[in-house]
């Protein structure tokens, strides 16, 4: 280790000991990370439920229940094949 690298070392670790460990907060840059990862989870909750609206799904009857779409004959026939 270099003279440098020791001094740096020394300086560090007296720092650590004035900090008491039982009042560490997160701070004002903890509130700030945490609000805005609040606000991207609002902002993509809101995006999700405009695309939910916009989705047009209607679910087919199982077969055990009775309904009109899985029993009514289809009204659009394929093209039948020219006979020449």
């Amino acid at each position: 280790m270099s003279a440098t690298s020791t001094l740096a070392m020394t300086h560090f670790v007296t720092l650590a000991d004035t900090f008491d460990k039982d009042k560490v907060t997160p701070g004002v840059l903890g509130f700030i990370v945490f609000a805005v990862i609040g606000g991207a989870v609002w902002l993509l909750m809101k995006s999700m439920n405009k695309h939910m609206r916009s989705v047009d799904f209607e679910e087919t009857p199982e077969d055990g229940e009775a309904g009109t779409a899985a029993t009514a004959p289809r009204t659009s026939k394929a093209p039948e094949p020219k006979t020449s």
